[in-house]
């Protein structure tokens, strides 16, 4: 019969072994707190941007394995939510991607007094394109400026500027290109209009491939990670800086811990970490000895709401009723341009139909002289959202318009006529206006006088709905005084040109003062 093990054995050689290991770990506690001249380890909540969350994060862990007398608990939170969660999270540090975040949260209520903190790194914003739409410019033989790019028609995405830094460093970028534009204020409008088409709410919806994009605005270490060709502004936009910032209501003794991680972030041996996730140091020098350029950091605008409120602006939907003069004089020819009156400004509309968001409505009229029994004008495309114009034809429609052979301007009763719908019809949280596009002044002896139009005119007011009229006259056949006078009697103006070949140049110019207000 096999023998039974003493128990009193087994229990004294268990105790043994918790004793030596009980010991043992005591000796390594003691040795760490000894090594490190503290008698317990603190812990310091730091809330850092997802883009930078992975490199502190990695630094705090290097730190505990070198016997540090601190710990650190890295939360990674996007800096939008993190702005609305401070007050009730309370945490000790915050890393959002750019100073900006900071005024936002200070207006949010999250505390009462400015804050600042220094950068521990920062990543340029780049226009990221994909190489397809790269080797339409040259790539790689050369690289595209931001304003090649935005010459032309491209479908560049970026998140809305008003709840991302990385977007308003894109309205910077865009009016630094067009100020020394002939009207910058309206080509700045109208660039950023092109941005509107393809804004998004969140920096991971810019990589969803159902979009289709020619490239996105984006901070640079998202260009290795999707593939993209990384453009420069020139000159610099603003960069993410990555402030390191104690928060209020913090005492000493966590400040004190603060202040030593904060070291550790900076020290050289960190910056491999920031490196590996595609980071620059604070002055804007590559990590990780890569060779890349200094990109010397753009510290954000101080206040950036007039930047904001710009924005807003051109993010409204219209509502737009166009007059299209379709009288004989359209037909005349522009040698210049190969082409006639007519053709051209049909172009311009339809380049009009193309720039305004999906939402905005547009319905087009043309107006000559009894174009419709004894009525001037007739409806050609009803007013409906531009998405639905682009999508059943309508655009055919307006191209083969023509003009009417030995049609007069009716000018005055269109223009009322077209007035009183946009008034009857106007819309709220949309810009309410009337366009006419025209090569001549009024022609219809049987009609209302300029007199009558604008007393009409003025008595349809209504401050509290404002519906302006824009007048966009081409050709030396127009009367600037007369269109001027009709547009500004409802706080709007006219754009002329006696060349016809600058009608595009006008109506670019037109709408973009109309969508900077």
């Amino acid at each position: 019969m096999a023998r039974r093990s003493d128990p009193p054995v087994v229990v004294l050689s268990v105790l043994l072994v918790l004793s030596l290991a009980g010991w043992f770990g005591f000796d390594y506690l003691h040795d760490r707190l000894s090594a490190s001249n503290c008698d317990a380890v603190a812990t310091l909540t730091v809330v850092a941007a997802p883009d930078v969350a992975s490199a502190v994060a990695a630094v705090s862990n290097q730190d505990q394995d070198q016997a540090a007398c601190y710990r650190v608990d890295v939360v990674s939170r996007e800096s939008a939510e993190a702005v609305r969660t401070l007050a009730e999270t309370k945490p000790d540090v915050w890393i959002p991607e750019s100073s900006l975040w900071l005024l936002r949260a200070q207006r949010g209520g999250a505390w009462d007094i400015p804050v600042t903190g220094p950068s521990i790194a920062s990543s340029p914003v780049v226009l990221g394109l994909t190489e397809a739409a790269a080797r339409q410019f040259g790539w790689p033989a050369r690289t595209p400026t931001w304003a090649q790019v935005f010459s032309g028609e491209p479908a560049i995405g970026f998140v809305d500027p008003a709840v991302d830094p990385t977007g308003l460093s894109a309205l910077i970028g865009t009016g630094e290109l067009t100020a020394s534009a002939a009207d910058p204020a309206g080509s700045y409008a109208l660039t950023l209009r092109k941005l509107t088409r393809n804004t998004v709410q969140a920096p991971t919806e810019l990589f969803d491939p159902s979009r289709r994009l020619d490239g996105v605005v984006t901070p640079e270490w998202a260009l290795a990670k999707h593939g993209l060709v990384g453009v420069y502004a020139d000159p610099a936009v603003p960069s993410l800086d990555y402030p390191y910032v104690v928060l209020p209501g913090s005492d000493q003794a966590e400040r004190d811990v603060a202040q030593q991680f904060l070291s550790r972030l900076l020290d050289q041996s960190a910056a491999g970490r920031f490196a590996e996730a595609g980071l620059r140091g604070p002055d804007g020098r590559a990590l990780g000895g890569s060779t890349a350029a200094v990109v010397r950091p753009v510290a954000p605008p101080a206040d950036p709401d007039q930047l904001l409120n710009q924005w807003a602006a051109v993010n409204r939907s219209a509502r737009m009723q166009v007059l299209l003069d379709v009288s004989g004089s359209m037909a005349q020819a522009v040698p210049e341009a190969d082409a006639n009156r007519m053709t051209l400004t049909v172009q311009a509309a339809e380049l009009g139909i193309r720039l305004f968001k999906p939402t905005t409505k547009i319905g087009l009229w043309r107006f000559s002289t009894n174009l419709d029994g004894d009525q001037d004008y007739k409806e050609l495309l009803p007013v409906r959202p531009v998405e639905e114009h682009l999508a059943d034809g309508s655009l055919d429609q307006l191209r083969a318009v023509r003009a009417i052979p030995n049609g007069a301007t009716g000018l005055y009763d269109s223009v009322l006529a077209a007035y009183t719908s946009a008034r009857q019809n106007w819309e709220p949280g949309r810009i309410n206006l009337v366009v006419v596009l025209t090569d001549g002044k009024n022609e219809d002896p049987q009609g209302i006088s300029q007199e009558q139009l604008l007393a009409r005119l003025a008595e349809l007011q209504d401050p509290k709905r404002p519906l302006q009229i824009i007048g966009i006259g081409i050709g030396p056949d127009i009367d600037p005084v007369e269109l001027r006078a009709i547009s500004q009697a409802t706080g709007g103006d006219a754009y002329t040109t006696p060349d016809p070949t600058k009608i595009v140049d006008v109506f670019y110019a037109a709408m973009g003062r109309l969508l900077e207000t």
